[in-house]
């Protein structure tokens, strides 16, 4: 009953510290962003830009001082020769929002901030919606299967938005996050899609190949994240908040994208398809060997947080 009393005071304190850093941070943000779209000057607009880079960094930084309260304790490798000016096309599995706020913890200022696709209607969600905005966040129009049946005529509207959104970041570093499993990872998706993979539900190949397509001369570089968490029960972001996810093992892993994927479309060009689909196969089977392999390894994860600070050396992360 104590520990439940204190995981649960750890989470309403927690929660509060991360309401309230959004809710402060996101003032100047949105002030910056206002100037950048009412003043039409280039070099202002990216300056602007800059600094609303900038706060977002601050506001991950802060989320970090507050998470190294929570006792984590994390097995990190790979995260040695990254660019902070560098472009990335990233790409992690997904189980919890646990998973976003460890990737910003462990990449912030070590590579470009990183702009996730969002769909279209969290553009509304109070507050956040709009620093998403401000931090030029592509929102999505989907289209469901059953919509496009009756409205053909919006078929490859959500690759021209793709495209659209990935114009901006021709002439900026940017690290851009696609999740190919599209969702997050439950047991209950995995059973109904019958996946081949034990630890993964299906990859999508399609929205990660419409990115490479609108920035392949760019984007040279794909981040292959995997994360395990080794808690035997499968915990959400308020169990994150209240510590009880503290025994997590994050893999990084940096390859060069293919150069016969530039410039190739997806949906018309068969024999891209094909060779593009049989090489985001092989990184999910690669990945999910992976967390099975780290999965039997957990009970070797007993020290404070470690990154790789080099091939085969390990030190403190502060």
């Amino acid at each position: 009953m104590i520990g439940t009393f204190k995981e649960y005071l750890t989470g309403v304190l927690t929660l509060s510290l991360l309401m309230l850093n959004t809710l402060l941070l996101s003032l100047p943000l949105l002030c910056f962003s206002l100037l950048k779209l009412v003043i039409p000057l280039k070099g202002f607009r990216r300056f602007m830009g800059k600094m609303a880079n900038a706060t977002a960094e601050l506001w991950i930084t802060i989320n970090s001082l507050w998470m190294k309260l929570l006792g984590l304790k994390l097995n990190v490798k790979g995260l040695n020769g990254l660019n902070p000016k560098g472009y990335y096309l990233v790409t992690a599995n997904h189980q919890s929002w646990a998973d976003i706020l460890l990737m910003q913890h462990l990449l912030n200022r070590k590579i470009p901030l990183m702009k996730f696709f969002l769909k279209q209607e969290l553009i509304y969600v109070p507050v956040i919606g709009l620093c998403w905005w401000a931090l030029d966040f592509p929102f999505m129009k989907r289209y469901s299967k059953a919509y496009l049946e009756k409205h053909p005529e919006k078929r490859g509207k959500d690759l021209e938005s793709t495209l659209q959104a990935c114009e901006k970041f021709k002439t900026m570093p940017v690290s851009i996050v696609n999740y190919l499993e599209g969702t997050r990872f439950t047991e209950t998706k995995h059973k109904k899609q019958q996946s081949p993979f034990k630890h993964l539900l299906k990859p999508r190949a399609g929205g990660i190949s419409y990115v490479i397509g609108a920035l392949g001369e760019q984007v040279r570089t794909l981040l292959n994240i995997t994360i395990v968490y080794h808690q035997k029960d499968q915990l959400g972001f308020w169990d994150f908040l209240c510590g009880r996810i503290n025994n997590v093992s994050i893999h990084f892993d940096q390859q060069t994208i293919p150069e016969s994927f530039t410039g190739r479309n997806y949906q018309q060009d068969a024999d891209f398809r094909n060779d593009f689909q049989a090489w985001v196969n092989s990184l999910w089977k690669e990945k999910d060997q992976l967390m099975q392999q780290l999965s039997h390894h957990q009970g070797r994860v007993v020290t404070s947080t470690v990154v790789e600070a080099a091939p085969k050396s390990q030190s403190e992360v502060v």
